[in-house]
Protein backbone atom coordinates (compact mmCIF):
# COMPACT_ATOMS: atom_id res chain seq x y z
CA UNK A 1 0.00 0.00 0.00
CA UNK A 2 2.87 2.34 0.74
CA UNK A 3 4.59 1.53 -2.57
CA UNK A 4 1.35 1.81 -4.58
CA UNK A 5 0.50 5.24 -3.18
CA UNK A 6 -2.17 4.43 -0.62
CA UNK A 7 -5.35 2.42 -0.08
CA UNK A 8 -7.39 3.60 -3.09
CA UNK A 9 -4.51 3.09 -5.52
CA UNK A 10 -3.87 -0.39 -4.16
CA UNK A 11 -7.54 -1.36 -4.56
CA UNK A 12 -7.53 -0.10 -8.16
CA UNK A 13 -4.43 -2.13 -8.96
CA UNK A 14 -5.97 -5.19 -7.32
CA UNK A 15 -9.05 -4.89 -9.53
CA UNK A 16 -6.82 -4.55 -12.60
CA UNK A 17 -4.97 -7.77 -11.68
CA UNK A 18 -8.23 -9.66 -11.17
CA UNK A 19 -9.49 -8.50 -14.57
CA UNK A 20 -6.25 -9.78 -16.13
CA UNK A 21 -6.83 -13.18 -14.52
CA UNK A 22 -10.46 -13.59 -15.63
CA UNK A 23 -9.69 -14.75 -19.20
CA UNK A 24 -7.32 -17.37 -17.78
CA UNK A 25 -9.88 -18.60 -15.24
CA UNK A 26 -12.61 -18.75 -17.86
CA UNK A 27 -10.58 -21.23 -19.90
CA UNK A 28 -10.94 -23.85 -17.17
CA UNK A 29 -13.81 -26.31 -17.57
CA UNK A 30 -15.21 -28.86 -15.16
CA UNK A 31 -14.01 -32.40 -15.90
CA UNK A 32 -14.08 -35.79 -14.23
CA UNK A 33 -11.02 -36.92 -12.27
CA UNK A 34 -10.36 -40.19 -10.41
CA UNK A 35 -10.66 -40.54 -6.65
CA UNK A 36 -6.87 -40.79 -6.56
CA UNK A 37 -6.87 -36.99 -6.79
CA UNK A 38 -8.55 -36.72 -3.39
CA UNK A 39 -6.47 -35.18 -0.61
CA UNK A 40 -8.62 -35.67 2.47
CA UNK A 41 -8.13 -33.57 5.59
CA UNK A 42 -9.40 -35.31 8.73
CA UNK A 43 -10.25 -33.32 11.86
CA UNK A 44 -12.15 -33.83 15.10
CA UNK A 45 -13.24 -30.95 17.31
CA UNK A 46 -15.55 -30.56 20.24
CA UNK A 47 -15.16 -34.26 21.00
CA UNK A 48 -17.20 -36.37 23.39
CA UNK A 49 -17.03 -39.87 24.83
CA UNK A 50 -18.46 -41.31 21.60
CA UNK A 51 -15.93 -39.73 19.22
CA UNK A 52 -13.41 -42.54 19.57
CA UNK A 53 -15.95 -45.32 19.01
CA UNK A 54 -18.23 -43.92 16.30
CA UNK A 55 -17.33 -41.03 13.98
CA UNK A 56 -13.54 -41.15 14.25
CA UNK A 57 -13.04 -44.86 13.50
CA UNK A 58 -15.64 -44.61 10.71
CA UNK A 59 -13.61 -41.74 9.26
CA UNK A 60 -10.57 -44.03 9.54
CA UNK A 61 -12.37 -46.57 7.36
CA UNK A 62 -13.23 -43.86 4.83
CA UNK A 63 -9.60 -42.65 4.89
CA UNK A 64 -8.44 -46.20 4.15
CA UNK A 65 -10.81 -46.29 1.17
CA UNK A 66 -9.40 -43.00 -0.14
CA UNK A 67 -5.90 -44.43 0.17
CA UNK A 68 -7.02 -47.65 -1.57
CA UNK A 69 -8.12 -45.50 -4.51
CA UNK A 70 -4.64 -43.99 -4.71
CA UNK A 71 -5.50 -40.81 -2.84
CA UNK A 72 -4.08 -39.11 0.24
CA UNK A 73 -5.43 -38.87 3.80
CA UNK A 74 -4.00 -36.26 6.17
CA UNK A 75 -3.97 -36.72 9.93
CA UNK A 76 -2.93 -33.69 11.94
CA UNK A 77 -3.38 -32.04 15.38
CA UNK A 78 -0.07 -33.42 16.67
CA UNK A 79 -0.90 -32.36 20.22
CA UNK A 80 -3.75 -34.87 20.19
CA UNK A 81 -1.62 -37.82 19.11
CA UNK A 82 0.32 -37.84 22.38
CA UNK A 83 -0.06 -41.24 23.99
CA UNK A 84 -1.11 -42.82 20.69
CA UNK A 85 2.10 -42.30 18.73
CA UNK A 86 2.97 -46.00 18.89
CA UNK A 87 -0.04 -46.74 16.67
CA UNK A 88 1.76 -44.90 13.87
CA UNK A 89 5.43 -45.55 14.52
CA UNK A 90 4.84 -49.31 14.30
CA UNK A 91 3.33 -48.94 10.84
CA UNK A 92 5.57 -46.17 9.54
CA UNK A 93 6.92 -46.73 6.04
CA UNK A 94 10.48 -46.35 7.31
CA UNK A 95 12.54 -45.76 10.44
CA UNK A 96 13.04 -42.14 9.39
CA UNK A 97 9.30 -41.55 9.15
CA UNK A 98 8.76 -43.00 12.64
CA UNK A 99 11.54 -40.83 14.06
CA UNK A 100 10.06 -37.74 12.38
CA UNK A 101 6.86 -38.23 14.35
CA UNK A 102 8.67 -38.88 17.63
CA UNK A 103 10.84 -35.81 17.09
CA UNK A 104 7.73 -33.70 16.53
CA UNK A 105 6.28 -34.88 19.83
CA UNK A 106 9.55 -34.03 21.59
CA UNK A 107 9.41 -30.58 20.03
CA UNK A 108 5.90 -30.07 21.39
CA UNK A 109 6.95 -31.16 24.88
CA UNK A 110 9.76 -28.60 24.81
CA UNK A 111 7.57 -25.93 23.21
CA UNK A 112 4.85 -26.14 25.85
CA UNK A 113 7.47 -26.17 28.63
CA UNK A 114 8.64 -22.73 27.48
CA UNK A 115 5.19 -21.36 28.32
CA UNK A 116 4.86 -23.20 31.63
CA UNK A 117 2.27 -25.55 30.15
CA UNK A 118 2.03 -29.34 30.31
CA UNK A 119 1.82 -31.36 27.13
CA UNK A 120 0.55 -34.41 29.03
CA UNK A 121 -2.56 -32.89 30.50
CA UNK A 122 -6.33 -33.13 30.40
CA UNK A 123 -8.20 -32.16 27.21
CA UNK A 124 -10.18 -28.94 26.90
CA UNK A 125 -13.16 -27.96 29.03
CA UNK A 126 -15.53 -28.88 26.19
CA UNK A 127 -13.91 -32.29 25.79
CA UNK A 128 -14.24 -32.99 29.51
CA UNK A 129 -17.86 -31.87 29.45
CA UNK A 130 -18.36 -34.38 26.66
CA UNK A 131 -17.06 -37.21 28.80
CA UNK A 132 -13.31 -37.37 28.12
CA UNK A 133 -11.06 -37.43 31.18
CA UNK A 134 -7.45 -37.65 29.93
CA UNK A 135 -5.41 -36.58 26.91
CA UNK A 136 -4.70 -40.24 26.15
CA UNK A 137 -8.45 -40.92 25.83
CA UNK A 138 -8.68 -37.96 23.46
CA UNK A 139 -5.57 -39.06 21.54
CA UNK A 140 -6.66 -42.67 21.05
CA UNK A 141 -9.95 -41.45 19.63
CA UNK A 142 -8.29 -38.85 17.42
CA UNK A 143 -5.74 -41.38 16.15
CA UNK A 144 -8.48 -43.66 14.86
CA UNK A 145 -9.19 -41.13 12.09
CA UNK A 146 -5.94 -42.30 10.53
CA UNK A 147 -7.32 -45.72 9.62
CA UNK A 148 -4.98 -48.69 9.28
CA UNK A 149 -2.61 -48.02 6.36
CA UNK A 150 1.13 -47.31 6.57
CA UNK A 151 2.29 -43.84 7.59
CA UNK A 152 4.12 -42.52 4.55
CA UNK A 153 5.52 -39.17 5.69
CA UNK A 154 5.41 -36.44 8.36
CA UNK A 155 5.06 -32.91 7.00
CA UNK A 156 5.65 -29.47 8.43
CA UNK A 157 2.71 -27.10 8.90
CA UNK A 158 1.39 -25.99 5.50
CA UNK A 159 4.11 -27.87 3.60
CA UNK A 160 3.09 -29.04 0.13
CA UNK A 161 2.04 -32.69 0.30
CA UNK A 162 3.45 -34.87 -2.47
CA UNK A 163 3.05 -38.38 -0.99
CA UNK A 164 0.08 -40.63 -1.61
CA UNK A 165 -1.38 -42.62 1.27
CA UNK A 166 -1.62 -41.69 4.95
CA UNK A 167 0.48 -38.72 6.05
CA UNK A 168 0.69 -36.55 9.17
CA UNK A 169 0.96 -32.76 9.01
CA UNK A 170 2.27 -31.11 12.17
CA UNK A 171 -0.18 -28.63 13.70
CA UNK A 172 -1.79 -27.65 16.99
CA UNK A 173 -5.23 -29.06 17.76
CA UNK A 174 -7.00 -25.67 17.49
CA UNK A 175 -9.57 -26.30 14.75
CA UNK A 176 -9.17 -23.26 12.42
CA UNK A 177 -5.36 -23.30 12.62
CA UNK A 178 -5.15 -27.04 12.01
CA UNK A 179 -7.51 -27.15 9.03
CA UNK A 180 -6.00 -24.01 7.50
CA UNK A 181 -2.64 -25.79 7.49
CA UNK A 182 -4.03 -28.92 5.85
CA UNK A 183 -5.81 -26.91 3.15
CA UNK A 184 -2.62 -24.90 2.57
CA UNK A 185 -0.80 -28.23 2.20
CA UNK A 186 -3.16 -29.26 -0.59
CA UNK A 187 -6.27 -30.79 1.01
CA UNK A 188 -9.26 -30.49 -1.32
CA UNK A 189 -11.87 -32.07 1.00
CA UNK A 190 -12.35 -31.83 4.77
CA UNK A 191 -14.25 -34.17 7.10
CA UNK A 192 -14.79 -32.73 10.57
CA UNK A 193 -16.20 -34.99 13.27
CA UNK A 194 -17.77 -33.58 16.42
CA UNK A 195 -19.62 -34.74 19.49
CA UNK A 196 -20.27 -31.26 20.86
CA UNK A 197 -21.61 -29.55 17.73
CA UNK A 198 -18.71 -27.46 16.45
CA UNK A 199 -19.83 -25.35 13.48
CA UNK A 200 -17.06 -25.01 10.95
CA UNK A 201 -16.10 -24.50 7.33
CA UNK A 202 -12.82 -23.71 5.57
CA UNK A 203 -12.88 -22.25 2.08
CA UNK A 204 -11.85 -23.07 -0.54
CA UNK A 205 -12.11 -26.75 0.46
CA UNK A 206 -15.62 -28.07 1.22
CA UNK A 207 -16.08 -29.26 4.82
CA UNK A 208 -18.38 -32.10 5.85
CA UNK A 209 -19.62 -32.13 9.45
CA UNK A 210 -20.15 -35.54 11.07
CA UNK A 211 -21.89 -36.07 14.41
CA UNK A 212 -20.75 -38.76 16.83
CA UNK A 213 -24.23 -39.31 18.25
CA UNK A 214 -27.78 -39.18 16.91
CA UNK A 215 -29.09 -36.74 19.52
CA UNK A 216 -26.63 -34.13 18.27
CA UNK A 217 -27.45 -34.86 14.63
CA UNK A 218 -31.16 -34.37 15.23
CA UNK A 219 -30.65 -31.25 17.36
CA UNK A 220 -28.32 -29.60 14.84
CA UNK A 221 -29.62 -31.02 11.56
CA UNK A 222 -28.93 -27.76 9.73
CA UNK A 223 -25.21 -28.09 10.48
CA UNK A 224 -24.52 -31.84 10.50
CA UNK A 225 -24.12 -33.71 7.20
CA UNK A 226 -23.82 -37.27 8.52
CA UNK A 227 -24.84 -39.14 11.66
CA UNK A 228 -22.43 -41.74 12.98
CA UNK A 229 -24.52 -42.34 16.09
CA UNK A 230 -26.01 -45.16 14.05
CA UNK A 231 -22.99 -47.22 15.10
CA UNK A 232 -24.31 -47.13 18.66
CA UNK A 233 -27.56 -48.61 17.32
CA UNK A 234 -25.89 -51.51 15.56
CA UNK A 235 -24.47 -50.28 12.26
CA UNK A 236 -21.03 -51.77 11.65
CA UNK A 237 -18.15 -49.30 11.63
CA UNK A 238 -17.15 -50.63 8.20
CA UNK A 239 -20.63 -49.93 6.85
CA UNK A 240 -20.67 -46.44 8.35
CA UNK A 241 -17.21 -45.75 6.95
CA UNK A 242 -18.28 -46.86 3.47
CA UNK A 243 -21.32 -44.58 3.74
CA UNK A 244 -19.01 -41.71 4.69
CA UNK A 245 -16.71 -42.49 1.77
CA UNK A 246 -19.64 -42.24 -0.65
CA UNK A 247 -20.58 -38.90 0.92
CA UNK A 248 -16.98 -37.70 0.44
CA UNK A 249 -17.19 -38.60 -3.26
CA UNK A 250 -20.49 -36.69 -3.51
CA UNK A 251 -18.93 -33.69 -1.77
CA UNK A 252 -15.91 -33.79 -4.09
CA UNK A 253 -18.29 -34.02 -7.05
CA UNK A 254 -20.00 -30.76 -6.13
CA UNK A 255 -22.77 -31.62 -3.68
CA UNK A 256 -22.89 -28.73 -1.23
CA UNK A 257 -22.29 -29.47 2.44
CA UNK A 258 -24.27 -27.84 5.24
CA UNK A 259 -21.30 -25.59 6.03
CA UNK A 260 -21.22 -24.40 2.42
CA UNK A 261 -24.95 -23.73 2.40
CA UNK A 262 -24.57 -21.65 5.55
CA UNK A 263 -21.61 -19.76 4.14
CA UNK A 264 -19.07 -20.93 6.69
CA UNK A 265 -15.41 -20.59 5.81
CA UNK A 266 -14.70 -16.94 5.04
CA UNK A 267 -13.55 -16.23 8.59
CA UNK A 268 -12.00 -19.63 9.38
CA UNK A 269 -8.70 -18.91 7.59
CA UNK A 270 -6.30 -18.83 10.53
CA UNK A 271 -2.57 -19.53 10.02
CA UNK A 272 -0.53 -20.75 12.96
CA UNK A 273 0.96 -17.89 14.95
CA UNK A 274 3.79 -19.44 16.96
CA UNK A 275 4.43 -18.07 20.43
CA UNK A 276 3.18 -14.92 22.14
CA UNK A 277 2.45 -11.79 20.10
CA UNK A 278 4.24 -8.70 21.39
Amino acid sequence: MQDMGGTAATVRRGIELVNELLPVVNRFERESVPASELVLATKCGGSDGYSGITANPALGVAADMVVACGGTAILSETTELYGAEQLFTKRAASHDVAMSLLNKLEWWIDYTRHYNEEFDNNPSIGNKAGGLTTIVEKSLGAASKGGSTALQHVYEYGENISHKGLVIMDAPGFDPVCVTGMVASGANAVVFTTGRGSCFGCKPAPSMKVSTNTELYERMSSDMDLDMGTILSGELIEQAGARMFEAILDMASGKKTKSEELGYGDEEFCPWAIGPTL
